[in-house]
């Protein structure tokens, strides 16, 4: 893709609300089953959220109804201030989404489909100017005049969030944007994603874990229909942690150092790796929770002359984090039986994500 245009006639959005989503005790059942179970979260203008969770986990429900495709059965989601059932219209005009099947009309070609989103939307921009910066910022403009049924699936996902860009709406909501692509695509489209979030706010949905931590500033995890992280890309991991685990590799005796680190207070669990290097092996050092060892790891061993020669952190992933925090919320014990709500549409009952 290159060089990522700015989005300079679409510009920043106008809208002043301190959050563009708040989401308060929202529930959606669909018969005995809660998809959605009492959730609450905001995002803020400006942010850019990664929405995650498992197959089944209540992803799709949720985002259904931010956009207005599902009513709740209990609770209230906003847009900008905006109730998306009292005020439905306002809230949907501040609202630009792409579902994970991207809703083309396949026998129209990308410019006569754009001309119809720009007239469906009622946009007021210059519609010449506005449509060749949008084809400009997503890397179509060299397909307008074709067939979308003749596109590539990494063009056909393009000219998807393209259509969520018309109207300059100032909260993009993107699901699976990347799913089905090649490497090189989805690169393309991750770096779309953090162009957009220069000017938007934007909640992306998605599987793929890496793609939140490279665009994401905040991570919201969702199982089984209920909140079970919501945090800042930084700190999800200290949100996981069982405790902290370092690889020290320290010069001296090993049996002699084994026992010393094991008597060290804080210090959960020591393992000798079997390498060496020269007079120096490495250990794998597990702290309590909450407890930092550092320094009194380096004080102990340098009263006994061993030489600190090497301390690292060993980090988990996002995908362990993510792994180890749905495992602990399924271990959860089930709390009390609550009674049906008394509102029930009975929506459709599509799979969830």
């Amino acid at each position: 893709m290159g060089k990522t245009e700015k989005i300079t006639d679409m510009g920043k959005d106008t809208v002043t609300a301190e959050y563009m989503i708040e989401v308060e005790n929202l529930v959606k059942c669909y018969g005995d089953k809660y998809a959605v179970d009492d959730i609450s979260f905001r995002v803020k203008r400006g942010e850019v959220v990664g929405f995650l969770g498992p197959n089944g986990a209540g992803k799709s429900t949720t985002i259904n109804v931010i956009t207005g495709f599902l009513s709740s059965t209990s609770g209230t989601v906003r847009v900008a201030g905006y109730d998306v059932l009292d005020e439905s219209e306002k809230a949907k005009r501040l609202i630009g989404y792409l579902p994970e099947q991207p809703p083309l009309y396949v026998d129209m070609t990308v410019d006569e489909y754009l001309n119809f989103v720009y007239e469906l939307k009622g946009c007021t921009y210059n519609r010449k100017k506005h449509l060749d910066e949008v084809c400009t910022v997503t890397k179509i403009a060299d397909v307008r005049g074709r067939l979308i049924k003749n596109l590539s699936k990494g063009y056909r996902q393009r000219v998807g969030i393209a259509q969520a860009l018309v109207g300059n709406p100032p909260l993009i909501i993107l699901d699976e944007p990347t799913v089905g692509l090649d490497p090189k695509q989805v690169i393309e489209v991750r770096s779309l994603i953090r162009a957009l979030g220069e000017n938007h706010t934007v909640l992306l949905s998605t599987h793929i874990l890496s793609e939140v931590g490279t665009v994401c500033d905040r991570i919201v995890i969702i199982n089984k229909g209920k909140i079970i992280a919501d945090e800042k890309k930084d700190d999800i991991i200290r949100v996981a942690e069982d405790g902290r685990s370092y690889i020290a590799k320290i010069c001296g005796p090993s049996r002699e150092v084994t026992a010393l680190l094991k008597s060290r207070q804080g210090v959960r669990r020591v393992e000798r790796q079997s390498e060496r290097d020269g007079d120096a092996y490495s250990y794998i050092i597990e702290s309590e929770p909450g407890v930092d060892i550092r320094k009194t790891l380096f004080f102990s061993l340098a009263q006994n002359n061993w030489p600190l020669i090497g301390l690292e952190p060993v980090g988990e992933n996002l995908e362990e984090v993510f792994i180890k925090l749905v495992d602990r919320s399924d271990t959860k014990k089930p709390g009390r039986e609550r009674r049906r709500p008394i509102i029930d549409d009975g929506g459709d009952k599509t799979d969830e994500k």
